[in-house]
């Protein structure tokens, strides 16, 4: 991807200046947001919310995951990261020719705030803007807001406020994409004896006996689950935790090979082996109601942690 000419201050309104922050426009138009701070880089997209990269500086290796064969175009989601599942996961629940997983991933953010936090993290709050596009699919009015804060660790807040006269249903995840040395060699815990959809097998439920490991493709719906997740790495030698609130289900997805290869924004090698997706969501029978005024907050922190 190539990237060009810094914005100016001047074009982040009334926007303080914040030494550790760099906004990036590339060819396509397309506006990104990055940050290194005394603890870590990082990378956002203002399309979807999108972090595209995070890595404290105790750490070898990056913590998310990106294809390199993916599409940074208006309109289309990128592979990697952790992209924004929001107001369905999956597949509209009533309409096919909806966008899949919602509307969010591929609608443009605006920066609210940026600015560093007490203990030198970096906070970024991004408000998602109301497009003809986000109308046409979601027609009551809502505010959705996500807070980033960016160092050790990595923490997402996802805001979501009924603004109308009646209750809502809504699905959401955050689609995280981890990089990882070899998924059929990685372990993840903290799953065990939780009940779960097989999407692989028509959904068919089954409860989970032991830590997971993977030898084929993968794709299980954890249901009214709240407990955090550990990525067992002994390649890259770290563990990779993740710790949420206002999520009760959790899905862990890898494509493997035969699908990864049919996808046209997957590594056309062996890349596929490098990531795993642990998602922090709420879906199924676990979809959020929101009251009007009221707001739900689905909250998530990764921490990666060499051994």
């Amino acid at each position: 991807m190539t990237q060009t000419n810094v914005l100016k201050k001047s074009e982040l309104a009334d926007m303080e200046s914040v030494d550790d922050v760099r906004f990036i426009k590339d060819a396509n138009g397309l506006d990104y947001i990055e940050i290194e701070n005394r603890f870590a880089t990082a990378k956002l997209a203002l399309q979807g919310g999108h972090v595209m990269h995070w890595q404290p500086h105790h750490t070898k290796k990056p913590v998310l995951w990106l294809s390199d064969q993916s599409r940074y175009e208006t309109g289309r989601s990128i592979r990697g990261g952790i992209p924004l599942c929001w107001p369905w996961f999956g597949a509209h629940p009533t309409d096919s020719s909806l966008c899949m997983h919602g509307f969010a991933r591929v609608t443009p953010f605006t920066v609210i705030d940026i600015g560093q936090m007490n203990n030198g993290y970096t906070r970024v709050i991004l408000q998602m803007k109301h497009t003809e596009n986000a109308q046409r699919q979601l027609s009551y009015p809502y505010t959705l807001v996500m807070t980033i804060e960016i160092g050790e660790t990595l923490s997402i807040k996802l805001s979501t406020t009924n603004r109308a006269t009646q209750p809502f249903f809504m699905g959401e995840a955050f689609h995280t994409y981890f990089n990882i040395g070899d998924v059929k060699k990685v372990t993840v815990s903290g799953l065990e004896q939780t009940e779960y959809a097989d999407k692989l097998l028509d959904y068919w439920r089954d409860k989970q006996e032991e830590a997971i490991k993977f030898n084929h493709e993968f794709d299980r719906v954890y249901v009214s689950t709240v407990a955090p997740v550990t990525i067992h790495d002994p390649v890259f030698g770290r563990d990779i935790r993740i710790s949420k609130k206002g999520s009760n289900t959790t899905v862990v997805w890898t494509p493997w090979e035969k699908k990864a290869h049919q996808m046209a924004d997957m590594p056309k090698d062996e890349g596929w082996r490098n990531m795993i997706c642990v998602e922090t969501a709420n879906a199924m029978e676990n979809l959020v109601m929101i009251n009007p005024g009221y707001t739900h907050i689905l909250a998530v922190e990764y921490a990666a942690t060499d051994f």
